[in-house]
């Protein structure tokens, strides 16, 4: 239900995931690497994660929602490696017996994502580059990014 993949991702099987006889709605969200960021052409983007933790985070949005939205069924799969311009980087569904809590159990699952996920991308532009998404503000790591034992699981 929760995975961070190294290959582009099959929106289709995330959906399937979240199929249920008792699901009026299906909610998908897509989010894919745009060329302009304020103003600044992207060339590329690098995802890296912390895969264990990420997982474990994913799985932590998925029970929350499950908590928050009777009857939901959630599945997230993020990507990591280089994405090009229009790559898929993560797709969110989730079913539920009613729409208008789909639609909002996938929006908050992206705003978590955000919040708690550690993964962290890497903008590739034409005059530079920079890591962005520390979600663990409040430690500071000389890369931007923690490494895979600096974070107890």
């Amino acid at each position: 239900m929760y995975e961070i993949a190294k290959e582009n991702i099959d929106i289709q099987s995330v959906i399937d995931k979240v199929v249920q006889r008792e699901a009026g709605a299906i909610t998908t969200f897509i989010g894919t690497v745009r060329e302009l960021t304020k103003g600044k052409k992207t060339l590329f983007l690098v995802y890296e994660a912390y895969e264990s933790m990420a997982v474990k985070k994913l799985e932590q949005i998925g029970t929350e929602i499950k908590e928050r939205w009777e009857g939901a069924e959630v599945a997230i799969t993020h990507r990591v490696g280089r994405l090009d311009i229009t790559d898929i980087a993560v797709v969110i569904a989730v079913s539920t017996p009613h729409r208008a809590d789909a639609y909002e159990a996938n929006r908050y699952a992206i705003e978590r994502i955000k919040e708690i996920v550690p993964i962290w991308k890497k903008e590739h532009w034409e005059d530079g580059q920079e890591w962005i998404g520390n979600q663990l503000e409040t430690v500071s790591y000389p890369t931007g990014k923690p490494e895979e034992g600096d974070l107890n699981e």
